[in-house]
């Protein structure tokens, strides 16, 4: 297996950290971008490669870390879109004007793709997004209140945000596959991490019970379908523009497959983006 060059977003903590060891181990070049600097740092120092900070709550951040990337790889095989949080159950509204947890979740991490296309293109890369069961449990897109202005709560707009992100995945792989760049999304597991500490969110009993972390899987299980991903040849070892859970495909919400609603999400989302 050839070494890749691996872009891991969310990758200070949790599965993101993980799947940067497991894959170091495995001989890859991982790249580590992460919020926080001392943990960022930390994971980094574990793998030996570079790491860079961005805070996905704020759009040009984001632009800057694909500035920085684009200089200093020439190629990029993986971007692995796994930055991401559950807000609490008071509507938050970024410095860019978006809903927060449309932002983090979503818009964000469609920018950085957007802004590193042509790069993977060029690489007949891949782009992996987690996302969450979380989807077809509280997902209902609707183009028309993208922000979750009507009825806001955590866990819904969570879910919204996992779903798009599978339409995501839907539309960059029609796209760009016969070109050479493909995605893929998949479902880590509810894992025992310090994810989902929001007030008001519907999975922080799950994920913040001390008992029930115990019984959880752990983060390096919770990795595996992202290494899975990562490693693998698209096309070849697995099938693309498709939803993942333990490695193999399965079913995502009803909403996903709807290609007219992934045509217009990312219509709107590059219209939000060029504003």
């Amino acid at each position: 297996m050839s070494p890749k060059t691996i872009v891991i977003t969310g990758a200070s903590d949790g599965i993101g950290a993980a799947a940067a060891r497991r894959l170091t181990e495995n001989g890859h070049h991982v790249v580590v971008v992460g919020r926080s600097p001392e943990k960022t740092a930390a994971v980094a120092k574990d793998t030996g490669g570079e790491y860079f900070l961005a805070d996905f709550a704020d759009l040009g951040s984001v632009r800057t870390l694909a500035s920085e990337l684009l200089q200093r790889y020439p190629r990029i095989d993986v971007l692995a879109n796994n930055a991401g949080a559950v807000f609490g159950n008071v509507r938050q509204v970024t410095g860019d004007g978006h809903e927060m947890t449309f932002q983090v979740d979503y818009l964000a991490p469609f920018l950085l793709t957007q802004l590193l296309t042509d790069r993977l293109l060029e690489s007949k890369g891949t782009v992996i997004n987690t996302s969450s069961m979380a989807n077809r449990l509280f997902g209902n897109v609707d183009l028309d209140d993208l922000e979750n202005e009507n009825g806001y709560n955590p866990s819904k707009a969570y879910g919204n945000a996992k779903l798009e992100q599978i339409l995501f995945t839907e539309e960059f792989d029609r796209r760009y596959r016969s070109h050479g760049a493909t995605s893929t999304a998949f479902h880590p597991g509810v894992i025992g991490s310090s994810f989902s500490s929001a007030e008001g969110s519907a999975m922080r009993a799950v994920y913040q019970s001390p008992l029930l972390r115990r019984l959880l899987p752990t983060p390096e299980k919770g990795a595996r379908t992202l290494v899975f991903l990562a490693e693998g040849t698209p096309g070849t070892d697995y099938p693309t523009g498709k939803y993942f859970v333990r490695s193999k495909v399965a079913k995502p919400n009803k909403q996903a497959g709807d290609a007219a609603l992934a045509l217009g999400l990312w219509n709107r989302s590059v219209a939000m983006l060029t504003k």
